[in-house]
């Protein structure tokens, strides 16, 4: 299987991730990845094309698409567009779960009584376009009215897009990474700790060598790799959004020194950890 593991951590103080898709000048492909988090597309201008298990599913503005956890995606982008990306972690829904560990979203909603279900899915593209307008321009009590509209968003989703019955086969599709997805899901809640393979090995009840491939066939990497890029993905987030010490955010996060920490950082960045500019928050084009 020719797909690889993107890692996803949620901006700073928020329980999801939320952006506009990188892919937002056109002429972009990315290619075959899946994630453990739940993700949402939702398209205000122009348009896109995704691609789930050799299915094309075209999004015009307007239009938005679910993306299960565990689930290979693609997506093509041949023209501009203005496409807000939600990304949500599975641990969100667990009050939600099947019995068997699983929970599955469709992308049209459920005719309900009191509403048409196109008329919810405006609602849910309205909402995403409402969440980011708050989480951009960040005015007074924005923390408050940003986990509000997010909280609206989980409420339409588990009430009107949750599958409640899902196929066998989609639910031994998921399986195949689940196993390799509660290891990872537990290296990013330990990454400041010792890790080893041969510790997670034995926590999961695996070999040292069966885990190992694991990492290079699903993550298409290796064990120390992904969790290097766990621990500069959360040193990179504190590096700009704090004044703390290069040393203090080595330790912090997992390096065994600042000197390990610069090493690592400049093979990736190509620059010192020093030079990078501070900043109180991310940078996001204010738009919609």
């Amino acid at each position: 299987m020719e797909f690889q593991h993107e890692l996803i951590i949620p901006n700073e103080g928020l329980p999801f991730k939320l952006f506009l898709f990188e892919g937002r000048n056109g002429n972009y492909v990315r290619e075959k990845h899946w994630h453990t988090s739940v993700e949402i597309f939702a398209v205000m201008e122009g348009c896109l094309s995704f691609y789930i298990d050799e299915e094309e599913y075209p999004l015009k503005a307007g239009e938005f698409l679910i993306i299960n956890s565990n689930e290979v995606h693609s997506i093509q982008a041949p023209v501009r567009n203005e496409t807000i990306v939600l990304q949500i972690p599975l641990k969100q829904f667990e009050d939600y779960f099947t019995a068997q560990r699983f929970i599955r979203f469709r992308s049209k909603s459920k005719g309900q009584k009191e509403a048409k279900p196109e008329e919810t899915d405006r609602q849910m593209v309205s909402l995403i376009r409402e969440l980011y307008r708050v989480f951009v321009t960040r005015g007074t009590g924005y923390e408050f009215r940003t986990r509000s509209v997010f909280y609206e968003i989980l409420y339409l989703m588990v009430s009107k897009y949750r599958e409640t019955e899902v196929e066998e086969s989609k639910l031994k599709n998921s399986r195949r990474l689940d196993a390799l997805s509660k290891i990872t899901t537990y290296m990013r809640e330990h990454y400041k700790e010792d890790l080893k393979l041969s510790g997670l090995a034995s926590m999961f009840g695996y070999s040292d060598a069966y885990l190992s491939r694991m990492f290079r066939k699903y993550a298409k990497v290796n064990f120390k790799t992904y969790l290097q890029d766990i621990r500069m993905a959360y040193a990179y987030k504190e590096l700009l959004n704090t004044d703390h010490t290069i040393s203090a955010i080595a330790l912090d996060n997992g390096f065994a020194s600042s000197r390990a920490f610069s090493r690592e950082f400049v093979k990736r960045y190509g620059i010192l950890p020093g030079r990078v500019e501070r900043q109180s928050r991310q940078n996001v084009k204010k738009v919609l």
